[in-house]
């Protein structure tokens, strides 16, 4: 499977799968038995994933709205800054 198609497949993921597939891989790379090509190939696909998950979780906090009630009541809304 080439890398491009990996890509496109990871990035229809939504990030509780991809954070699930990456867990696996984790679990897998830590118990050590294997081969080192496929752990290799684990690897390369968790970093796809682990990025794959910072920018979903980027996109979300872009989303987030701080909400605020001024004194006379007026509602606002801006955008929050969670870094």
């Amino acid at each position: 499977m080439s890398e491009k198609v990996k890509n496109q497949e990871i990035s229809k993921l939504s990030f509780e799968d991809a954070l699930a597939e990456l867990e696996e891989i984790v679990g897998i790379l830590e118990d050590g038995k294997g081969k080192l090509e496929d752990a290799i190939s684990a690897y390369e696909r968790g970093s796809l994933l682990k990025a794959h998950c910072e920018k979903k979780l980027k996109e979300a906090q872009t989303k987030v709205e701080k909400i605020s009630i001024s004194a006379n009541g007026e509602v606002t809304a801006e955008q929050a800054n969670i870094e």
